[in-house]
């Protein structure tokens, strides 16, 4: 199956343009497709070119495709909504659709991570250690992915009962949200940071051991010293 070595990604709210091996479109998808029919893609940029599209650049990703990394270019057309462009819901299970379209598609899907600031009354921040995923063996604040009917205030209160086996409660503080993408993968991480207080002793927890080494309390200073994390920084510079 081949492919471009560049493409073009447009989206508008929710619609984006497909084309044939032609540089034909727009082309529409079939939900739920299986049988492999006329390939159906990303336009290059000479295609989009012909069509008459002006678009604004927003960010390129890499996608490898077997022995080939494909360059795709993501970007926002500057037209009025294109009802007649594909749904972007609709490639997914398409078969016709070449998978670097898919797979585009796929990574423009925020990933949702819910995590929590806890003080104690000497204003000291909990941290926990971790054993594996993104930070193996760096400090971290407790918290992780949220389930997909997940609201991010019962996340982070989950993923803190199951790491460090204790039932907070959140304050009222607003949280810290940020976005994050780190690099040509083009995958969008946003973070709910909320902030809590629990006066126990670090001896009082439950560590979940496959997942967390060790837990302590810093001083804010020390907190900023120790995070790695983007969303750790960010949250514990905007706490109280």
């Amino acid at each position: 199956m081949s492919h471009p070595d560049t493409v073009v990604y447009l989206e508008h709210d929710g619609r984006v343009l497909l084309v044939n091996d032609n540089g034909e479109g727009p082309q529409l998808p079939v939900k739920g497709r299986q049988e492999i029919g006329e390939q159906i893609r990303f336009p290059t940029i000479d295609e989009v070119t012909k069509h008459e599209i002006e678009y604004e650049q927003k960010m390129t990703i890499r996608i490898v495709f077997g022995n080939q990394v494909v360059k795709v270019i993501k970007g926002y057309p500057k037209i009025a909504w294109p009802k007649e462009w594909a749904l972007k819901d609709n490639l997914i299970s398409d078969n016709c659709v070449h998978p670097v379209a898919r797979e585009s598609i796929y990574r423009s899907i925020h990933r949702l991570v819910s995590k929590v600031v806890i003080k104690n009354q000497e204003n000291e921040i909990l941290m926990a250690k971790v054993k594996r995923g993104h930070f193996t063996g760096f400090w971290t604040l407790p918290g992780g992915y949220m389930d997909h009917d997940e609201h991010p205030t019962t996340g982070c209160v989950r993923e803190t009962l199951e790491e460090l086996g204790i039932d907070i409660v959140l304050d009222d503080t607003p949280p810290t949200i940020t976005q994050q993408i780190f690099n040509d993968e083009g995958i969008s991480f946003v973070s709910f940071t909320y902030q809590s207080t629990w006066n126990g002793a670090i001896e009082d927890l439950n560590l979940l051991t496959e997942e967390i080494s060790d837990a302590a309390w810093f001083t804010r200073e020390q907190a900023l010293s120790n995070a790695v994390s983007y969303f750790d920084l960010e949250a514990i510079k905007s706490s109280n």
